[in-house]
């Protein structure tokens, strides 16, 4: 008998969802993350690895997305042809929210740990493991993250202080 961590659709149905929470805290852009989404299970798929446990299975796809975003960076910067226009609207994130729009505002090298970190649970280790980074550098990279982020939401609540009738 199969065990559930190697099977396929059990993987897609209990992990779809962080795969693309990954891709588009990478990308962005909804349609890009649906794009690593799908690649990533194809490359499922595809290779059948043989999973020693449900947290080697869910390692191995956020890295196989976190691979394919690069991926896609890399296809698309070969690509451009012409000057991004200043005027161009910037994509609207799937959840609202002050935290939530400041952490797609953070440089992705902040950005990916961040919600590694606190929206899939994953350990400081299993990050650097994910990303292809030191440890060390993952905990600095939170550090900044959160520095940016108190700071910037401290600044947005000082301009919207109370309200003046």
């Amino acid at each position: 008998m199969q065990e559930p961590w190697n099977d396929p659709a059990v993987l897609a149905r209990k992990y779809a969802a962080a795969v693309y929470r990954l891709a588009y805290a990478r990308t962005g852009s909804p349609a890009d993350a649906e794009d690593i989404m799908q690649e990533t299970f194809l490359r499922l798929m595809r290779t059948r690895p043989v999973f020693d446990s449900e947290a080697h299975a869910k390692a191995w796809l956020l890295r196989v997305a976190a691979n394919c975003a690069s991926d896609l960076f890399r296809r698309l910067f070969r690509r451009r042809e012409a000057p991004l226009e200043d005027h161009l609207p910037a994509p609207q994130p799937p959840e609202t929210g002050r935290v939530t729009e400041a952490v797609l505002a953070l440089p992705a090298r902040y950005r990916v740990p961040i919600h590694l970190y606190y929206y899939e649970d994953l350990s400081v280790a299993e990050i650097a493991a994910i990303t292809q980074t030191s440890q060390g550098t993952i905990k600095s990279r939170l550090f900044r993250a959160r520095a940016l982020l108190r700071k910037k939401l401290e600044e947005e609540n000082h301009d919207t202080g109370p309200v003046q009738t």
